[in-house]
C-alpha cells in the first residue's frame, strides 16, 4: 500500500494573495464547499488577524467543513495572531493552526533582525503558545529553499520537541531546482530527531515554474503533506496548482509510493468556481484544467486519439470532469476527424462525397482558426445543393462603394459544362449580382426576401444568407447559400433559388 499524501488547499489563503483575485465573505463559503466535494484533508481558510473579513470567513468555514476537514488559520509568531486564530477556529471540530517565522539569511538579517538563536526561541515560543490551544499544530520556517540545511534542521528538531504536528517547508520564493529541494527534504528526514514525529509538508512557489515538479521531488523524499491551490493561485506566479499535483501522483503512485484521497472528478468545477469568483482566467493550455488541455487539432494526433485514446492523452478526461476528448477541426485535420465529426452530426460520407465536403472544409478552415459542427451542416448542405443544380458558381466579384456603382461579374457554369460570365450594374452589390445571374440565367423571378445570419460565433464566422424568390405563377423557391464571404453566400443562395425553380418547372413541362 502507497503512502497517504495529505493535500492541504490554501486558494482562500494564499491563493487569495494573487493581485486582484480577493475574495469576499459570501464567496470564500462557497469555494470551501466545493474544497469539501473534493476530498480535501487540510482547508487554509485565512489569517484571522489581517481583517475582520478573513476572521468572520475563517469562523463560517470552521463551522461548514465540521469533521470532513481539518481548517486551519495562518498567524506570524505573535501572541496577538494566535488568538486572533484560536478565537476564530473556537468552534471547529478539527482545529489547526499554522504558525512559523522565517529561516533564511535573508529574511532573518533584513526582514526580521534577528539572531540564529532569537529565530530558534521565536519559533519554539510560537510553537508552544499555539500548543495551549488546539492539539494540531503546523510550523512553517518561510523562505526554507534559501536557507542553511544544518540550520533548517536545527530549528525544525526545536519546534517538534515543543510540539508542531506538522512542519512546513517552503521554497517561498520558487528559487529551488526540484533535485535540490528534494536533498533538502531528504536531509531533514535523516538529520532531525524526532521527524517521524510530525508530518512533513511542502509549500512551493512557481516563480520559475516548477511548483509541481518541486512538490513531488518533496513528495519522493518523504514528505507527507502538499500545499497547493485551486488553478495554482498564489503570490507572483502562483503555487502548486493541486489538480496537477494530484493528478502526477495519480499517474505515478508506484515510483512515488504515493497517493491521494481526492476526488478527481471535481476539478473542472473548482477550476472555473475559481475562474468565475476570483477574475483569474485560466490559460488555454493550462494543464489539466485549461480549455485545451484534452483538445486535438494536429490530424495525425486526431487519427490517432480517434483509433485508441491514450495514443496521445495520459489521462481520461472524465477522470478530472472534462468529459470527453475534443477533436479541434482546423486546417490542420485530416480526413479520419472531418469523417469521426460528419458521423456524430448523423452524416454517413464515403469516398467522392467525403472529399468534396473535405475540400470545402479546407477552404473554409483556411480563414478561420476552428470549424465548427454548424459550419460542418452547412458545408454538406451546400453540397447537396450543389448535386441537383442546373447551374454551379464558379466566381463572383463585386465592385461597390462611396462613390462608385455597383458592379457584380458572376461567373457560372451551365449542365453543358460550359462557363459564362456576366457584368452587370445595380443599385447595390446584390442587385448587381441578381442581374448577373439573370442575365446568364434567364427565367423570371422576383426577389421577395433576403436576409442574413451568422452560423457561428466570431468574427470570422460562416454567412448563411436565404432568399426567397417568386415565379410569374405564384410559386415561391427558398435558397440557401453559406460561406465565410457574405457577397458569395448570396449569390449561392440566389443560385439555388433559382435551381430550384428551374428543376421544378422542367418537371413539370416533363
Amino acid at each position: 500500500m502507497t503512502r497517504k499524501i495529505a493535500i492541504f488547499d490554501t486558494t482562500l489563503r494564499d491563493g487569495e494573495q494573487s493581485p486582484g483575485a480577493s475574495m469576499n465573505t459570501e464567496e470564500k463559503p462557497v469555494i470551501a464547499r466545493q474544497l469539501l466535494r473534493l476530498g480535501v484533508d487540510v482547508i487554509e481558510a485565512g489569517f484571522p488577524i489581517s481583517s475582520p473579513g478573513d476572521f468572520e470567513s475563517v469562523r463560517r468555514i470552521a463551522e461548514l467543513a465540521g469533521d470532513q476537514a481539518t481548517v486551519c488559520a495562518l498567524t506570524r509568531a505573535v501572541e496577538k495572531d494566535i488568538d486572533s486564530a484560536a478565537d476564530a477556529l473556537k468552534y471547529c471540530k478539527r482545529p489547526r493552526i499554522h504558525t512559523g517565522i522565517g529561516v533564511s539569511p535573508s529574511h532573518m538579517r533584513d526582514k526580521l533582525r534577528i539572531t540564529e538563536d532569537e529565530c530558534v526561541e521565536r519559533a519554539v515560543k510560537c510553537v508552544a503558545y499555539a500548543k495551549k490551544y488546539v492539539e494540531d499544530v503546523e510550523f512553517y520556517a518561510e523562505d526554507a529553499g534559501r536557507s542553511d540545511y544544518a540550520f533548517l534542521a536545527r530549528v525544525i528538531e526545536a519546534v517538534i520537541k515543543a510540539g508542531a504536528t506538522v512542519v512546513n517547508i517552503p521554497d517561498t520564493t520558487g528559487y529551488s531546482l526540484p533535485e535540490e529541494f528534494g536533498a533538502r527534504i531528504e536531509y531533514l528526514m535523516n538529520h532531525v530527531d524526532g521527524i517521524e514525529n510530525a508530518t512533513v509538508s511542502v509549500h512551493c512557489h512557481n516563480d520559475l515554474g516548477m511548483a509541481t515538479a518541486l512538490s513531488l521531488a518533496g513528495v519522493r523524499c518523504g514528505a507527507a503533506q502538499i500545499e497547493c491551490t485551486i488553478n495554482g493561485l498564489g503570490e507572483r506566479a502562483g503555487n502548486t496548482a493541486m489538480e496537477e499535483v494530484v493528478m502526477a501522483i495519480k499517474m505515478h503512485g508506484e515510483e512515488l509510493d504515493a497517493h491521494t484521497d481526492i476526488n478527481t472528478r471535481e476539478f473542472i468545477k473548482a477550476s472555473r468556481l475559481v475562474s468565475s469568483i476570483t477574475g483569474m482566467g485560466v490559460q488555454a493550455n493550462k494543464a489539466i484544467v485549461g480549455a485545451n488541455a484534452f483538445a486535438h487539432s494536429s490530424g495525425i494526433h486526431q487519427d490517432g486519439v480517434l483509433k485508441k485514446r491514450d495514443t496521445y492523452e495520459i489521462i481520461d478526461p472524465a477522470d478530472v470532469g472534462a468529459g470527453q476528448s475534443q477533436i479541434v477541426l482546423t486546417a490542420r485535420s485530416g480526413h479520419a476527424a472531418l469523417k469521426h465529426r460528419l458521423e456524430e452530426l448523423g452524416y454517413e460520407l464515403e469516398g467522392e462525397p467525403l472529399d468534396q465536403v473535405y475540400d470545402a472544409f479546407l477552404n473554409l478552415a483556411d480563414k478561420k482558426k476552428e470549424v465548427y459542427d454548424e459550419d460542418l451542416e452547412s458545408l454538406v448542405n451546400e453540397r447537396e445543393r450543389n448535386e441537383s443544380a442546373l447551374y454551379s458558381l464558379e466566381g463572383v466579384q463585386i465592385s461597390c462603394g462611396f462613390p462608385l456603382t455597383p458592379t457584380a461579374t458572376v461567373t457560372l457554369r451551365n449542365q453543358a459544362d460550359q462557363v459564362v460570365t456576366a457584368c452587370e450594374f445595380g443599385t447595390g452589390p446584390v442587385d448587381a449580382m441578381c442581374k448577373a445571374v439573370n442575365k446568364i440565367v434567364q427565367v423570371d423571378n422576383d426577389l421577395t426576401e433576403f436576409s442574413v445570419q451568422s452560423v457561428t460565433r466570431g468574427i470570422d464566422a460562416l454567412g448563411e444568407v436565404t432568399i426567397r424568390v417568386t415565379a410569374p405563377d405564384g410559386d415561391v423557391y427558398t435558397g440557401r447559400g453559406a460561406d465565410g464571404d457574405i457577397v458569395v453566400s448570396s449569390t449561392k443562395a440566389y443560385l439555388n433559388a433559382l435551381n430550384r425553380l428551374l428543376n421544378d418547372k422542367q418537371g413539370k413541362r416533363g
